[in-house]
């Protein structure tokens, strides 16, 4: 049995979360004890180490909540989780992408900056002609 605290450490997550998970309905309400501490068994973490991990991996809430539910089904196809992660997938394929326009974008900042105008008065820095064209 786990305290609120000692689940949240044995997770790796703050106790905020917890609280706010099971707000959520991702994690089950808490038994109570009678002086009204939460108390939570081994179930209790495989399922918030579970949350934990996907959202390590970037799933959105509801996502994370589609795949807690179908980790507990018998009568659903592992297609659906396959389709969830692929998802994701792509949506994480786009951010890369994203992303390596910002690099490219930066980086000619940082070369213009260091050509041009490295010394100067920051004013007349180039990337803040660039920011504002």
């Amino acid at each position: 049995m786990f305290n609120i605290g000692k689940l949240a450490k044995a997770a790796g997550v703050t106790t905020p979360t917890i609280r706010y998970y099971e707000e959520i309905g991702l994690l089950p309400a808490a038994d109570r004890t009678e002086s009204g501490q939460r108390v939570y068994g081994a179930d209790d973490l495989e399922r918030l180490t579970f949350i934990r991990r996907c959202r390590d991996f970037g799933f959105s809430i509801e996502q994370v909540r589609l795949l807690a539910g179908l980790s507990v089904s018998s009568d659903k196809d592992c297609r659906e989780v396959g389709d969830i992660a692929r998802l994701h997938l792509g949506e994480v394929q786009a951010k890369l992408k994203e992303l390596k326009a910002l690099e490219r974008s930066l980086q000619r900042f940082v070369a213009q900056c260091d050509a041009v105008c490295c010394g100067g008065p920051g004013r007349e820095c180039v990337v803040f002609k660039d920011l504002t064209a």
